[in-house]
């Protein structure tokens, strides 16, 4: 099957690339930067949470090459539990960039007040409490089982009924993806309408990368949470899943490409950059969020000046 060569290698290019890319990511903003925007700490924490499930990827890795689970039940409940706290951390991160965005552009003068250091840790502090409550029931559902002819352990998913499974997953899909990119949709169909209305002085450069970010986010999560949606919808359906079905082993290479999307921003931050990546060396990044402090501020509307009657 080349379902589970193909795993390997998304996993093996998301470790390559993620585990360097969000270290470094971390390095430039905590040494690099002086002052911290609110963007920065965003995007701080967002490669925190990259790198927390990139760390569990080589157990991953290993219980995919060799076929088998050995790393116990409290290693299988850990990190899984894991990756769902860096699922809900991450979409609820990126839902705060496009508020954030959304409030500079709809209420600037609302926004330069709100918009400090003490309110962005309150809300980052919100975030994380929120992602470790939200993704307790990883841990409830998920043990170690023997497979059926007794030679291999799999760390899988087991439900007391198939009601609680299709539960389980739905509640997944609507709180992991589903509701907060709702408001992300919202708040950029907002940010479109009203600049469409008006003329902004914006960052360009900041408002790219938040789309990117998102846009990135979205094209990686998006086919795990369709395969648990259809699997909901088949168990209420009370159609039995069969072994060697295609959608449950295409899963397996949807749950490796949300390892990608881990990976994939320090790329995007580059992209972003631009000439940066050149004139600034290895402090690009934080010359990317350099100025995003003020973005608030640059999203007044021009107010136009009152002619000078000719004397």
């Amino acid at each position: 099957m080349f379902i589970i060569p193909l795993t390997i290698v998304i996993l093996s290019v998301a470790l390559a690339v993620g585990l360097p890319g969000n270290g470094f990511v971390v390095w430039s903003i905590l040494v690099k930067m002086r002052k911290r925007s609110v963007t920065a700490l965003l995007v701080l924490n967002l490669a925190l949470a990259d790198l927390f499930v990139l760390l569990t990827a080589p157990f991953f890795l290993h219980s995919v090459a060799r076929g088998t689970w050995v790393f116990g039940l409290a290693g299988c409940r850990l990190s899984h539990y894991t990756c769902g706290v860096s699922m809900y951390a991450s979409v609820l991160l990126i839902t705060a960039m496009s508020l954030d965005r959304s409030l500079a552009v709809a209420l600037p003068f609302v926004s330069q007040k709100v918009r400090t250091k003490a309110v962005a840790w309150w809300v980052l502090a919100s975030i994380w409490v929120m992602s470790l409550l939200l993704a307790i029931p990883v841990i409830l559902y998920r043990t170690v089982t023997l497979t059926p002819n007794n030679q291999t352990l799999q760390c899988f998913p087991k439900y007391s009924s198939e009601r609680v499974k299709a539960f389980h997953l739905l509640f997944e899909a609507v709180t992991g993806f589903l509701l907060p990119f709702l408001v992300v949709v919202a708040s950029y169909s907002d940010i479109r309408r009203r600049l469409q209305a008006r003329r902004f002085r914006r960052s360009r450069r900041t408002g790219r990368l938040v789309a990117l970010i998102i846009l990135a986010f979205a094209a990686f999560w998006l086919p795990y949470h369709v395969v648990n949606l259809a699997e909901a919808g088949r168990v209420l359906a009370g159609r039995a899943s069969l072994a060697g079905d295609p959608l449950l082993l295409a899963r397996h290479v949807f749950i490796a490409l949300a390892f990608l999307s881990s990976s994939v921003n320090p790329v995007l931050y580059a992209c972003a950059g631009g000439g940066l990546l050149r004139s600034a060396g290895v402090g690009f990044v934080a010359k990317l969020l350099e100025g995003t402090g003020s973005e608030a501020s640059s999203a007044r509307p021009f107010r136009a000046r009152p002619l000078r009657e000719p004397r």
